[in-house]
């Protein structure tokens, strides 16, 4: 399946896809290719600032608190389905703002698209070695897997949890701390020996987020 159907919902007819996260990496691109699809109708965009572009099937809605989203109850109504793609980089932000972005924030963001839109398919950018049985020592793996549980217990009808590793950021941009900047140093050689482990994100077609069986 190719990135520009990650967007298509199993079901019937043209769908309304809310993005959370569009101004990063990953939900950026997810948004480019949501928006040129033929099977998306339209496309919300829920974030903190604007995103720049504009396109006849995309809406902004601006929310600065995730960690109440009871404001967009009538935004997220209807919708057939989400991706959600907000979170932060390891070692960025403290231990507790880690747990609040990564867990809280989609915990709530979940409760309100579940009451708005029941039927709606959740798809979730965890990360790879995300432990839901919480043994993990490492912070990024433990709350991946408390948002994992939590989305699998919320009642969704269709729940997608996706796990890359690393992925390379083809176009150049500020690292976000000294790790990231050693990977993309070390891309090439890291590519040839461990493939397996590293995406582009031009190559992120390899995602199915909404799997059309």
């Amino acid at each position: 399946m190719s990135f520009a159907e990650l967007v298509t919902v199993p079901t019937v007819g043209q769908k309304r896809l809310v993005i959370i996260g569009a101004s990063g990496m990953v939900g950026g691109y997810a948004i480019r290719f949501a928006l040129d699809n033929p099977a998306v109708n339209s496309v919300t965009s829920i974030g903190r600032k604007k995103l720049g572009i504009s396109h006849p099937k995309l809406k902004e809605v601006l929310h600065q608190n995730f960690a109440d989203c009871s404001a967009l109850s009538d935004v997220l109504s209807g919708q057939d389905g989400a991706v959600f793609c907000l979170g932060t980089y390891t070692g960025s932000v403290s231990d507790a703002e880690l747990h609040r972005i990564t867990v809280d924030y989609t915990v709530e963001f979940s409760r309100v698209l579940s009451g708005s839109s029941p039927g709606a398919a959740f798809s979730f950018l965890s990360g790879n070695g995300a432990d839901p049985t919480g043994r993990s020592r490492l912070a990024f793996a433990r709350y991946k897997g408390q948002a994992e549980n939590a989305l699998l217990a919320a009642g969704f009808p269709h729940v997608y949890i996706f796990r890359p590793a690393y992925i390379y950021p083809v176009e150049p941009r500020k690292e976000p701390n000294f790790s990231y900047r050693l990977m993309r140093a070390i891309y090439p050689a890291f590519r040839v020996l461990f493939p397996n482990q590293i995406l582009a994100i031009i190559e992120i077609d390899r995602i199915s987020w909404f799997p059309t069986d």
